[in-house]
This record gives structure tokens, C-alpha cells and sequence, in this order.
């Protein structure tokens, strides 16, 4: 095998021919590479737009380079010098070559790694470290291989029976994003930054009739907003709160009482240390004992808030211990706690008649409990009560929906440096739905997204 032959196979660029390479530093001192290539003959030379074969108009331009996949610690980059090309429909345009495309200077293997390595858990950061390039690029080649792997992403509206509509916020100051998923396939189906009635009027104006007229469940928080899209665009679906949302509020409200219970602890800790200091008895033992346990309890308290959020299966040993000693010090708290479970187990029957007997005593339970916050959200339930039960009676897994909103969520915080809203609403769109990003150069188990890829490095 000759060295040409060999670089080509180590770049993994078809259509190309190498001409020679210099090996040398970069702008940093780093190890550098550059392969000067031109296309071979079979694939000159095509419109970037139109992808038609096309004539030759100038060689003005100087010679382009595009960043590949490095060799170890070796930074290599591609050198061609491409053509003008006259096309009929798009006029003069710089002719694309077979390795990237058009208007990037990545190659295609490039992007498509660095689009894996995000959707591996890389951080932002991580990955514009590893791969010597600018942290906001790799933004853009997460959504160059989006709209490469999946070009027409309105076939997600086809098919669609059960959705969810979430709003998520993405950045401090009420920035939110909207996003519609399909509970059948678990997958994102279309998201819009902002959030309310007209945001949602928008997906389902991009809807057919036909589309339309499928949907038979539309579930979500308990917002006015979504019920009111649901009933004018679909007439003919169920309007459903997901249980994710309602456990949701059930935390929140537990979460005021901890606060409550921190406070309570403090103030009572505060207390017991200026008696102590006025009765003199600072240095006795027993007082000591006493402050030392009143501060133990203050910050158990304070730390206890995924411990009481936590389903009891997934607690740790510490956060069981945790519970144990707001079970001894605050029973108040811990019964805010029995209601936040005995509310969460509801989601788990099948039985819709067993649901609504449960849930009806559930409300009778928070009507008579005399703490203010599950009062209110014993209200607000009540409110919801007929589309509490649609979730149950459609058969909706709470499993499943907090899978995907804690994925789009984990991608939210990922994505917290992607200044660019349209990249970080690829990166959802890519990462939440059914579509495998191919490791270039590798077989594929199984076809990626089904005739979508049309890259070499599929």
C-alpha cells in the first residue's frame, strides 16, 4: 500500500485523490498534518444547493481547508483548492466536495464525532477540549448532523395518537422552551422556544387534518393554555395531567413544609442557645448535648430535600437515616411525606374505578389534614381530578414521561452554554427521538433512522 493510499484510508474521505502532505506545527506549536487532496474525476463537479452536475466557471479561489479526525495527538486538516461551478438554477457557486458539507469546514466524520461524543455525556466544554476546536462549534455541528440524519423532521407528524406538551425553562430570567413528545414512541416530535397558547398553536398549525384528527390523548401540566389548544385543534382527544406534573406539585408542596420545618428548627435552636446563656448554663453538659442535637436536626433538615422527594426504594443509607429523624422530630412533615407517597402510588393502578376511590380519599385525606399547602394542592387536584383520571383510564406510564422530561432536562443543562436557541433545540430534537448517530468508519447493527443518512460516514 502506497502512502497516499494509506492516508486516504486514514482520513476515511471517498472522491478524493491525495496529492502530497506536510507535516508540521500549528498556530500553537502542536503537532499538525495537512493533506492536500483533489476530487477525482467521476464526482466533478456538483452544486452545493442543487447537487447537479455543473461546469467549471473559475479557479479564483484560493486553496480551502477543512478540519478531519485527528491521528493520536496530531491536529489534521484537508487542503483542496475547489472550483467555481455555473450552475442553471443557482448561478456561480463554490462547487462541494465529497468529504463535508456544504459551507462547513469540518469534514463529515469530524462533526459526526463530535455530535457522539455530546450525546455520550460530554459536556460542552469536554468536547471543544478534546477536539481543539471552539466551544460554540460544537453547537453548530450538533445541528449540522441533525438536519443531516433526519432532513424532513415533519415525518415525526405522522402516526400521532398520544402526545405530551411540556414547557421547560432553559436559562434564568423566564426563558422557556416548549416541547410536544409522543408517548408511543417516547421520542420529541417538534420544540419551540417560548411558551403558552400561540406557542402551541404553531404545532398544531403545522399539523394536517389528518394529523389533526388522529390525535385522541393530549396530556400536560394543568395549564389553561394546553387544554384550550387540545379543545380547538383536537376536538376528538382526551385532555390528560401527567402524572409526572401532579407529583410534582405534591414535592413542591413537601418541599414548603421542609422549609417551614428548617425554619421552625432554627428559631427553636436560637432559642435554646440564649436560654442557655442567660440561665448560665453554656458550659453545662447536658445543655451542650441538647444544643449540639437541636443543630444535628437543623441540618437534616436542611439537607433533606431529595430524601423526601426520592421514591423510598432509590433512598440511600444515609437518607434513610435522614427520614428517620424527621420521622422522630417533625411527624408533621413526615405525614406531608406519607400524603407525597400515598399520592405517587395512585399513578400505579391500572384499575380505574380502584384510581378514583383511591384519589377520592386521597382529597379527603388532604381536606382534613390542616396543613396549608396540601389543602391547596388538594384544591388544585380536585380541579383536576377528570384529567388526573384520563391518565390513568388511557393508560399513560408515569415511568415513561419522567424518563423524557429528566432526559430534555439533563440536555437543558448540557446545552446551558449554546447561546444559539435553534442549536439547542436540535440538540433535543437529535438526542430525544429514535435516531442513532453512527460512529464514522463503523458498522451499524442496525439501519440508522431508515434511508435518512446519505453521509459517508454511514
Amino acid at each position: 500500500m502506497t502512502a497516499n493510499s494509506l492516508l486516504k484510508n486514514l482520513l476515511h474521505i471517498k472522491g478524493a485523490v491525495v496529492d502530497s502532505f506536510d507535516l508540521g506545527e500549528n498556530a500553537k506549536g502542536e503537532p499538525s498534518l495537512v493533506v492536500h487532496v483533489h476530487v477525482s474525476k467521476g464526482l466533478r463537479w456538483r452544486c452545493p444547493v442543487c447537487g447537479k452536475k455543473c461546469h467549471v466557471h473559475d479557479y479564483v479561489c484560493d486553496e480551502a481547508f477543512w478540519r478531519s479526525m485527528d491521528f493520536g495527538p496530531v491536529e489534521v486538516r484537508i487542503g483542496a483548492r475547489v472550483p467555481r461551478v455555473r450552475c442553471p438554477v443557482d448561478g456561480v457557486v463554490t462547487a462541494a466536495v465529497p468529504w463535508a458539507k456544504p459551507g462547513s469546514r469540518f469534514t463529515t466524520d469530524f462533526a459526526f464525532s463530535a455530535a457522539w461524543m455530546v450525546k455520550g455525556g460530554l459536556s460542552k466544554k469536554k468536547v471543544s477540549e478534546h477536539l481543539r476546536i471552539d466551544w460554540e462549534t460544537v453547537g453548530h455541528l450538533v445541528d449540522l448532523v441533525w438536519h443531516e440524519l433526519e432532513p424532513d423532521v415533519k415525518k415525526r407528524f405522522d402516526g400521532l395518537v398520544r402526545i405530551g406538551i411540556d414547557e421547560t425553562s432553559y436559562r434564568k430570567g423566564h426563558s422557556y422552551i416548549t416541547v410536544v413528545v409522543n408517548h408511543d414512541t417516547n421520542t420529541v416530535v417538534w420544540a419551540h422556544k417560548g411558551h403558552g397558547k400561540e406557542i402551541i398553536e404553531m404545532f398544531f398549525s403545522e399539523l394536517t387534518e389528518e394529523q389533526r384528527a388522529s390525535i385522541l390523548l393530549v396530556s400536560g401540566d394543568g395549564a389553561r393554555w394546553i387544554t384550550d389548544a387540545a379543545k380547538d385543534f383536537c376536538p376528538n382527544a382526551r385532555r390528560c395531567v401527567d402524572p409526572f406534573h401532579v407529583v410534582e406539585w405534591a414535592n413542591e408542596a413537601l418541599d414548603s413544609m421542609r422549609i417551614d420545618a428548617w425554619r421552625r428548627a432554627r428559631t427553636a435552636l436560637a432559642e435554646m442557645v440564649r436560654k442557655s446563656k442567660e440561665g448560665g448554663s453554656a458550659n453545662d453538659r447536658d445543655a451542650k448535648e441538647r444544643i449540639r442535637q437541636a443543630k444535628k436536626n437543623v441540618e437534616q433538615i436542611k439537607q433533606s430535600k431529595y430524601a423526601l422527594g426520592k421514591n423510598p426504594e432509590n433512598l440511600t443509607t444515609k437518607q434513610q437515616e435522614r427520614l428517620a429523624l424527621i420521622q422522630a422530630e417533625d411527624p408533621q412533615l413526615m405525614r406531608g411525606h406519607a400524603m407525597k407517597e400515598k399520592l405517587r402510588l395512585i399513578f400505579k393502578l391500572t384499575d380505574p374505578t380502584l384510581a378514583e376511590e383511591e384519589l377520592d380519599g386521597w382529597l379527603g385525606w388532604a381536606q382534613r389534614c390542616r396543613i396549608p399547602a396540601f389543602v391547596e394542592l388538594g384544591r388544585k387536584i380536585r380541579r383536576h381530578k377528570e384529567h388526573i383520571l384520563n391518565t390513568v383510564r388511557n393508560g399513560l406510564s408515569n415511568a415513561r414521561i419522567e424518563a423524557t422530561n429528566n432526559k430534555i432536562k439533563l440536555l437543558l443543562r448540557v446545552a446551558y452554554g449554546f447561546r444559539n436557541i435553534d442549536t439547542m433545540i436540535g440538540l433535543i430534537m437529535l438526542f430525544c427521538s429514535s435516531i442513532e448517530i453512527p460512529w464514522p468508519g463503523r458498522k451499524q447493527k442496525e439501519p440508522i433512522n431508515k434511508g435518512s443518512i446519505t453521509t459517508q460516514a454511514a
